[in-house]
């Protein structure tokens, strides 16, 4: 059964669509670049924003770090605030700590805005770590916050077996999929984010989940 369970922030535990996509077309508009399409932007949800910048938009890197700057000009005073907490992961998170579980958030989100949404939300309290990637740009790809999440979260050496059997990351992208891989720990991919049953499929992972309810079994028994 897991004792020790890393989720990723968004797409997982909460809805950030607005937040995000109206963030980056702020930022795609200081660069001259109109997107209209908030939709065409989900792709921005879940992977570091300069991979991001740099694959859609074909931006270098001196643009890059002038869209980041304008992102998070939006995002820290009003887009961190368009989002929305899945149904039944309050209650969730609660039930986890009642059992027991370490919880801990594992994102690659600067920390310094998953600690501002969590305590925006009032979940704060059931996590005992909360890793992101520094407001620098690094410890952004998801396998560095992963191995950055077990390092404080695990205090004794596990063997592969006890790693796999105990420790698990929940997360609605491919990126989630292959940190955890990274680490040899399980994986859950919930299809009620942002990546498609595809996308968490050929990614590997252990157990795909498509509700929230169907989350918190897995969860607590070890099994779907």
């Amino acid at each position: 059964m897991f004792k020790y369970i890393l989720f990723d922030l968004d797409g997982t535990l909460t809805d950030p669509k607005i937040g995000i996509t109206r963030s980056v077309q702020y930022a795609l508009c200081a660069l001259g670049i109109d997107e209209p399409c908030l939709d065409k932007l989900e792709s921005f949800i879940g992977p570091p924003l300069s991979d991001s910048f740099r694959e859609f938009y074909g931006l270098n890197e001196e643009q890059i770090v002038m869209a980041i700057a304008k992102y998070r000009e939006r995002f820290a005073q009003q887009g961190i605030y368009e989002n929305e907490i899945y149904p039944g992961i309050s209650e969730m998170l609660a039930e986890l700590k009642k059992k027991g579980k370490i919880l801990a958030i594992a994102s690659s989100k600067p920390t310094l805005f998953v600690e501002r949404i969590l305590d925006y939300f009032d979940i704060r309290m059931y996590f005992d770590f909360v890793i992101g990637s520094n407001m620098d740009g690094t410890r952004s790809r998801k396998e560095e916050v992963v191995e950055e999440t077990l390092r404080q979260m695990i205090p004794t050496e596990m063997t592969p077996h006890e790693k796999k059997d105990t420790v698990v990351m929940v997360g609605d992208r491919k990126f989630d999929i292959e940190g955890a891989k990274a680490q040899g720990i399980t994986s859950i991919g919930v299809y009620f984010g942002y990546g498609s049953q595809e996308e968490l499929e050929q990614a590997g992972a252990d157990f795909t989940v498509n509700s929230v309810e169907s989350l918190s079994v897995v969860l607590t028994l070890g099994t779907a």
